[in-house]
């Protein structure tokens, strides 16, 4: 009886740290301990290695405990192992000096790899919006290398997506359809819109921040269009709302889009938008360092208005 209720726990705790590809997996594989020198990231591995609170207690826990779930490493034809599903771990057990890890060694196709190392780090808590854009179309990618027929990104939005590879995908995943593609449609953003979508979540003090609909719109703008866009938000200091993005792609649709159209379109006045009173950047440059953030510029200035406006008033006060 007691070994059955051991049985039975090991099937539960197994159950919390791996996908059900992996366990469907599981007779294709061994267990094994691996020099961390040995194993590989995964190529183009969308999902980013954070050094935040959550890491640094994920490495006290493996320098106090070591690391309690296997990860998932596939044998290379040249030699050495190819991480599929740990990377977290890996780096934790790199940072607490471990000179092994404990390995589940699967013999996996790069489809199969690919759609498990998805499937597992979309499980996570905090997936930014560049993550699953770039995972997302990994997966589709594999999923219709392996027969399964779509096309994801050329539908248009709301409309049904009827393909195998694309309903199969969406059953699979925590978003739908129609969100999938929005998430896919980001991988044609240039790096710094993107970083954007992502502050939205991270939520990094003096950096722009953009959400998802208005980027989805903004995707669709040529790479020369971005980059023109960009020195407009950098000169205005601000993101387009969701109706300046689609009168953005609009102008673009039409070849319409150059720099003078999108300085007027980022220039009108947003739904509950707060009277500002701009500065030109050359009036102000020489008071600061290059690369200090706009909210360090604003702060600083305020600051400098609030003891000039006590010095007048102290001033005020002696005459």
């Amino acid at each position: 009886m007691a070994k059955n209720s051991a049985a039975g726990l090991l099937t539960s705790v197994d159950s919390m740290f791996t996908t059900q590809a992996e366990r469907d997996n599981a007779g294709r594989s061994y267990l094994t301990d691996i020099p961390i020198a040995e194993i590989s990231d995964f190529p183009n591995h969308p999902f980013h290695v954070r050094m935040d609170e959550e890491m640094e207690r994920l490495v006290d826990s493996v320098k106090e405990r070591g690391v309690l779930a296997p990860v998932l490493v596939r044998p290379m034809p040249n030699g050495g192992y190819q991480m599929v599903s740990g990377h977290r771990r890996k780096r934790a057990a790199e940072l607490a000096e471990l000179p092994t890890l404990s390995c589940t060694v699967r013999e996996l196709t790069d489809d199969e790899a690919t759609i498990i190392m998805v499937d597992s780090n979309l499980q996570r808590e905090k997936v930014l919006p560049s993550e699953k854009a770039f995972a997302y179309r990994m997966k589709l990618e594999a999923m219709k290398r392996q027969g399964q027929r779509g096309d994801l990104t050329s539908s248009p939005l709301g409309t049904k997506l009827g393909t195998r590879s694309n309903q199969e995908l969406a059953e699979q995943s925590p978003d739908g359809k129609t969100q999938i593609h929005r998430y896919i449609r980001l991988t044609n953003l240039l790096p710094e819109l993107l970083n954007m979508v992502d502050n939205s979540v991270l939520k990094e003090s003096g950096a722009l921040q953009m959400a998802l609909r208005p980027a989805v719109e903004l995707s669709y703008l040529t790479e020369a269009e971005q980059k023109d866009l960009l020195e407009t938000m950098a000169v205005e200091d601000c993101t387009p709302s969701h109706a300046q993005a689609i009168k953005l792609r609009d102008f673009s649709e039409k070849g319409k889009l150059n720099p003078d159209v999108i300085q007027s379109i980022m220039q009108e006045e947003k739904p509950n938008q707060v009277e500002q009173f701009k500065i030109p950047k050359d009036r102000i440059s020489k008071f600061f360092k290059p690369g200090t953030p706009a909210q360090k510029i604003e702060e600083t200035i305020i600051k400098a208005l609030e003891l000039y406006c006590k010095r007048q008033r102290e001033r005020e006060a002696v005459r």
